[in-house]
């Protein structure tokens, strides 16, 4: 019985990247690579407060033997990293997974992440593979990425960097990447580039050698608030939460599944947004639909199932405004 099979030396990969860079996409792609008799375990961190993620990839895959469990809050990464550690254990009790995937929020510090990893508890559990972190180069000209510490983390710790998006590139920015990861990445690590976050798989197998360059853990914050993605919902129908740090806001919504939105009127609201990220998904009177925005523009999938509407902004400033837009667009 598997379930009476000591867990030793699951796979682990970390796929990290800054906000709107990919990583999710680059999940789903290996998800539909998937063994079809292999069980799977995905740890996704959020900025945000109400977690969006977990909703967004179980409604796309297609396959079974996934099982998904979010962090929200940003606080993967917090003081010996307990609401991390709380999640994982959870998790692989629960899944007794053969491969796990770990997606740490974009302005997340994985350092602290793998400092968690690799201590004496998980060392035998998990098995600690390359870490790959997706970069948009053409983000290499805004200092707003390029000194942001956590933008240069992520390069620091990456066995290999991936340059997503490389269908939208311009002339220069290749090798503006090239000459960034030289600068910033270690002696060691690789350089590929991708388009939809389509990376061979075999770019994520081999144990990671970036232990020698941790350093002690140096960011420290304290969550004692229950986590507002698994409070109830009020009588109201809605439930509103924020954040900040990194320099960046986050506000998000989860409404009771009784509130119908109109299609055609959300999706008009959404695709004016001027914002650094915005994830959602709604349950409308036209089915349901993940959302997913970006510098790059609006996506939107169908999704298969959706326990409840929910949708996260995350900007430098966030207009007070938009709550009374996204409740207009509720079916009367």
């Amino acid at each position: 019985m598997r379930s009476e099979q000591p867990m030793l030396g699951v796979p682990t990969h970390m796929i990290t990247g800054f906000l709107g860079v990919g990583k999710t996409s680059a999940i789903l792609n290996l998800i539909a690579a998937k063994p079809s008799d292999e069980r799977w375990a995905i740890l996704v961190n959020e900025f945000g407060e109400i977690g969006i993620d977990g909703s967004l990839l179980q409604g796309q895959q297609q396959k079974g033997n996934i099982f998904i469990r979010e962090v929200p809050g940003g606080c993967m990464c917090c003081a010996a990293g307990l609401p991390m550690q709380i999640a994982l254990n959870q998790l692989l009790s629960e899944a007794k997974p053969d491969r796990l995937l770990i997606e740490p929020t974009g302005l997340g510090h994985p350092k602290e992440v793998l400092q968690v990893l690799s201590t004496a508890y998980y060392r035998q559990l998990l098995s600690l593979q390359k870490n790959i972190t997706l970069v948009d180069a053409r983000k290499l000209s805004d200092s707003r990425y390029t000194d942001h510490e956590t933008f240069n983390q992520q390069i620091e710790i990456a066995d290999t960097v991936v340059g997503n998006k490389r269908d939208l590139y311009q002339d220069g920015d290749v090798q503006a990447l090239q000459d960034y990861v030289a600068k910033v990445g270690r002696p060691d690590t690789k350089l590929i580039f991708a388009e939809y976050g389509v990376i061979p798989f075999s770019e994520f197998e081999g144990n990671t050698s970036v232990h020698a360059y941790l350093a002690p853990p140096h960011h420290h914050h304290r969550h004692n608030k229950p986590l507002v993605s698994e409070l109830p919902i009020p009588e109201s129908g809605m439930l509103k939460a924020v954040n900040a740090g990194e320099g960046f806001h986050s506000a998000g919504w989860r409404f009771s599944p009784e509130k119908i939105f109109e299609h055609s009127k959300l999706r008009q609201l959404l695709v004016e947004l001027q914002l650094e990220r915005m994830k959602a998904v709604f349950i409308t009177d036209s089915g349901i639909f993940g959302y997913n925005l970006t510098e790059d523009g609006l996506t939107e999938v169908e999704l298969d199932e959706c326990v409840e509407s929910r949708i996260e902004l995350i900007a430098e400033t966030i207009d007070e405004a938009f709550e009374a837009h996204l409740l207009r667009c509720i079916h009367d």
